[in-house]
């Protein structure tokens, strides 16, 4: 059998790449695919949950766009399904007059950008948030929280509905482009299909590779690492707590993020990994470390960002450090507050100049379209991401 579509990847993007293409191709036949006996085993099932409104992004950006439509397109979809949703509200708070300049610069652009938000002055931040201290802050009323596994898995539920595949513990090992299909390999089994997505996360440019796809960059793992608070703290706060991002570096730093379950995190930092699906502290791939080791890209990204790297290093080993960070803004809590759980590892691309990619990284050919980068927040725009990816696909038949 031939499929029309053959998808490589079990996250939130390929999941919603694979809903899209049935959508508008009803009766098509699909199969997607996925090493892991689960779904959304990876970044997807390894973030803070967060559905985001947008605000960072430049106005009228693609990036912008796809995160407003998505955050809707994803409470839409949860509500459909039923699935729990939690739209609590975040709160972006300054700790310094510099962080008050920022946060104006901020709250200009989300005006722009069409969102709901509002400025906070310092005593009705006290008001909304007696644990929480700052200069003021921009409260963003549409910020929400999800669980991202279970809308993987509803999403999984609607491909097979309409008639598509979702096939798991399937590692991919070997992919060959002819001139009407392509061939798929995963040990003794094999696949022919049309048309092809690669929506494969931390593993996106070895995909490509594996393809016969000739690449610019290199995933670069980044660990995201996270604390829980104990129960008895579950209530510290009422809305997601966000520091003013520094706009010279490419993480959004430490925050108090509420969870779906109830539970509250604290975090993530953002230091360099030594195994690209290592989640435990101190996972080392040799495999993974000498593959990037070897790319030029990689010590010129660190050369330029050698002075934060080492900042975030530093609090990873010592918890007193990565607390000092969460009590700028939340003094009451205590070394013994900070409970680990696993971390994130978050999928940076980056080129062979050391440019971090923050933009759409897409590989095609005649048969073939591999999602390289998909930027931040992917989850959350993951829905209008498929609709594009898949549009795009269907332009080559």
């Amino acid at each position: 059998m031939t499929y029309d579509f053959c998808i490589i990847g079990g996250g939130i993007v390929g999941l919603a790449t694979a809903m899209r293409l049935l959508q508008v191709r009803p009766g098509a036949s699909l199969l997607l695919l996925e090493k892991e006996d689960s779904l959304a085993r990876h970044q997807t099932g390894h973030n803070s949950g967060v559905i985001h409104a947008g605000i960072y992004y430049a106005p009228g950006s693609l990036k912008a766009d796809l995160c407003k439509r998505g955050a809707q397109a994803t409470k839409d979809f949860c509500d459909e399904h039923g699935i729990a949703y939690d739209v609590c509200g975040k709160l972006l708070v300054a700790s310094s007059t510099l962080e008050l300049q920022r946060m104006d610069a901020l709250l200009e652009r989300s005006k722009l950008n069409g969102l709901d938000v509002k400025r906070v002055e310092a005593g009705e931040l006290r008001e909304r948030e007696p644990n929480i201290v700052g200069l003021g802050g921009l409260f963003l009323s549409t910020t929400g929280i999800v669980d991202y596994r279970q809308v993987c898995q509803a999403m999984a539920k609607v491909i097979e509905r309409s008639g598509g595949e979702v096939r798991l513990g399937v590692k991919v090992d070997a992919i060959r482009e002819g001139g009407d299909s392509v061939h798929i390999r995963a040990g003794d089994q094999s696949w022919t299909a049309r048309q092809l997505v690669a929506c494969a996360g931390l593993q996106s440019d070895r995909l490509a590779r594996l393809a016969g796809i000739e690449t610019q960059h290199q995933i670069i793992p980044f660990r995201g690492e996270y604390y829980r608070l104990p129960a008895s703290k579950s209530d510290i706060v009422k809305h997601l707590i966000y520091p003013i991002p520094d706009p010279e570096l490419p993480f959004l730093g430490i925050h108090l993020t509420r969870m779906i379950d109830g539970s509250v995190t604290v975090g993530p930092n953002a230091v360099l990994g030594f195994a690209r699906e290592g989640y435990p502290k101190f996972s080392m791939q040799l495999a993974d470390v000498m593959e990037y080791a070897r790319f030029p890209g990689f010590w010129k990204t660190i050369g330029a960002n050698l002075r934060s790297g080492l900042a975030e290093m530093k609090n990873s080993l010592f918890k007193a450090g990565y607390l000092e960070q969460c009590r700028k803004y939340c003094p009451s809590l205590r070394l013994d507050d900070l409970q680990p759980i696993e971390a994130g590892i978050r999928a940076q691309a980056v080129m062979r100049d050391g440019t971090l990619v923050h933009d759409f990284l897409f590989l095609e050919t005649a048969r073939m379209l591999h999602v390289c980068n998909a930027p931040s927040p992917a989850a959350t725009s993951a829905i209008p991401i498929g609709e594009m990816i898949a549009d795009r696909l269907l332009q080559q038949a």
